[in-house]
């Protein structure tokens, strides 16, 4: 409820202004902390006066007290509701017809839009421009379950961060050069290139077979421990620019990024561009030979380059080795100066696992280090590693689940529901609706819990139709869109005006307006948070409450036309608050399943 949050903190503001003038209005301003008290019926809004006590000399309760005796006084306070105080706290009960047609009428004027506008009719992020990067596959293997995680924290990141007003621009960058790569390319020479095999005359994805051929190589290696010197050749090789393996090394890459490229279009996942590691590693590395010149970073007596890192509490970090190929710290120097000098941005927010916290700790530093003023704007959206009850994955040794695979079963198992169910002629193209519930299950599922913990995925659990899923949202959303259809049917005409608003006075109908008034202010702290798990919250509460809203107050059926009406302006404005939720969560909508 911004709005209704905006005036109330205008209202209190004024009151303990006149009671306590020492105390400037920015001070009381920054003392206000809104909250929802534990139950309703403590109202609607709490305030605590704790932050104000030592401001204004006095104890809690009695600014409570007195605030309280001056706003009832405040004809204007009247009108927003009942203030009382309740200890240390100044409640406030709202006066629902008010309160609720304010927000029925401003989710029916916004429509689409509505969530993504402050109080002053502007986006709250207008202006703001925001870079994100996530994926960043490697192209020796297909995504898999921690890359599906990565990709559905980045893609709803960057939706709520452009919901809230935000210019964004989603990135990606492709790890296509480094040993790893020539570990695949040394596999398809030593099992694979004699017989000319290729993905196509396998059947197998294109992804997945350069996937298998990492896997090779591993077994390879135990064997042979000339293995990983042969690998280092190739990428000496490879940096001098040799023909026949810079043909392979291509050849290679586009089975890998081809695959990948078809599980972003699967997945709802894209990208504003695309930067690769073999274009922008030569530019980390001019960096790097930059700051030696300066005197930032340091040459060995071996010949490799390393920065000292005591001045921020670490020891010191190669940035080039002796024979002068890079790592994945120098094309990533090389890679944020290319991006800033493409699309200035006031932050750039890297999406990558919790393991690679140094990683980001060194290059910001780097970056500091090397003059760059807006080093200081660089974000690490660090995310807990995700797992099956299977346990641990390891791609090397072809334990990893791939993420087609893991989506083909959880398709699967959502069209063996629809068919115990007798649904497959209802639903018209169920194999279309087992798709939707699939990337629903699989990204809210992912989405749910804050990006920094780490998580146990259980497909079974996830295609749940009962409890905090991805599917209960779709059936709810499907559920929602039925009754309305029948309320059409029967003749039900939506009735959006003030008079209409004030006779929604039950709880189940005030508890679902609350929550649908609520939907803006989670959206812009979720987006300031860089947490989808906060909408997801939100999201998940507004359809529990839709549902013991629907079950309690029928809309066909209703004592009388008139409360018929406004209940299904509610539910209309249910509508738009789900539909757009799910939207931001990566969860496909489902009007019928």
């Amino acid at each position: 409820m911004p709005l209704i949050h905006t005036q109330c903190r205008a209202l209190i503001s004024g009151a303990l202004h006149e009671l306590f003038p020492q105390v400037s209005p920015e001070q009381i301003a920054e003392a206000l902390i809104l909250e929802t008290p534990p139950s309703p019926d403590m109202g609607d809004i709490g305030v605590p006066m704790f932050p104000l006590a030592k401001l204004c000399r006095t104890a809690p309760p009695v600014i409570a007290a007195k605030a309280a005796e001056s706003l009832a006084e405040n004809p204007a306070a009247r009108d927003t509701g009942e203030f009382f105080c309740q200890g240390p706290y100044l409640n406030l009960r709202l006066n629902r017809p008010r309160a609720a047609y304010g927000i029925l009428h401003t989710i029916q004027t916004q429509g689409d839009r509505y969530g993504s506008l402050g109080d002053d009719g502007a986006p709250p992020l207008k202006g703001r421009r925001v870079m994100v990067e996530f994926s960043g596959p490697n192209t020796n293997k297909p995504l898999h379950l921690g890359h599906l995680r990565n990709d559905a924290i980045g893609e709803s990141v960057s939706r709520i961060l452009a919901c809230a007003g935000a210019e964004v621009r989603k990135v990606n960058i492709i790890n296509n050069r480094g040993v790893h790569i020539c570990k695949t390319m040394l596999a398809y020479q030593k099992f694979h290139e004699q017989r000319g095999d290729t993905p196509a005359s396998l059947g197998v994805k294109s992804d997945r077979f350069v996937g298998d051929c990492y896997v090779e190589y591993n077994g390879y290696a135990q064997d042979h421990p000339e293995a990983e010197a042969e690998a280092q050749n190739l990428l000496v090789l490879w940096e001098q620019g040799d023909p026949a393996v810079r043909k392979l090394w291509d050849q290679m890459n586009r089975w890998a990024t081809e695959g990948i490229f078809e599980t972003y279009r699967r997945t709802g996942v894209s990208f504003d561009a695309f930067y690769y590691e073999s274009d922008t590693y030569l530019k980390g590395r001019d960096e790097v030979l930059k700051g030696l010149h300066g005197g930032v970073f340091y040459r060995e007596a071996d010949g490799s380059v390393w920065v000292n890192l005591e001045e921020i509490g670490l020891d010191k970090k190669v940035l080039l080795r002796k024979d002068g190929t890079a790592l994945y710290i120098t094309q990533d120097l090389g890679t944020a100066v290319f991006r800033h000098d493409d699309w200035p941005f006031d932050r750039l927010v890297y999406v990558v696992g919790s393991e690679q916290q140094y990683h980001f700790k060194v290059l910001f530093y780097c970056l500091k280090k090397l003059g760059y003023p807006w080093a200081h704007n660089l974000y690490h959206l660090s995310y807990g590693m995700v797992n099956l009850p299977e346990g641990k994955m390891k791609s090397r040794e072809g334990t990893v689940v791939d993420g087609d695979d893991l989506l083909d079963s959880l398709k699967a198992l959502a069209l063996e529901e629809i068919r115990e169910k007798g649904r497959e002629d209802a639903l018209g193209d169920p194999d279309a609706v087992a798709e939707a519930v699939a990337l629903g299950a699989l990204h809210y599922f992912l989405l749910q819990q804050s990006p920094a913990k780490d998580m146990l995925f259980d497909p079974r659990e996830s295609l749940s139709f009962t409890g905090n899923t991805g599917p209960y949202l779709q059936y709810m959303g499907a559920r929602l869109s039925s009754i309305l259809k029948k309320a059409a049917e029967s003749g039900v005409v939506s009735d959006p005006s003030p008079e209409a608003a004030a006779l929604l006075l039950r709880d189940e109908e005030w508890a679902l307006i609350k929550l649908l008034g609520d939907f803006p202010a989670v959206i812009l702290r979720a987006a300031e948070a860089l947490d989808p798990s906060l909408l997801a919250g939100h999201v998940y509460e507004t359809a529990k409450a839709f549902g013991r809203f629907y079950h309690e107050c029928p809309i066909v059926g209703a004592e009388s036309a008139a409360l018929a009406g406004s209940r299904l302006h509610l539910a209309i404005c249910t509508l738009t608050v789900l539909r757009k939720g799910m939207g931001l969560l990566l969860a496909p909508f489902l009007e019928s399943m």
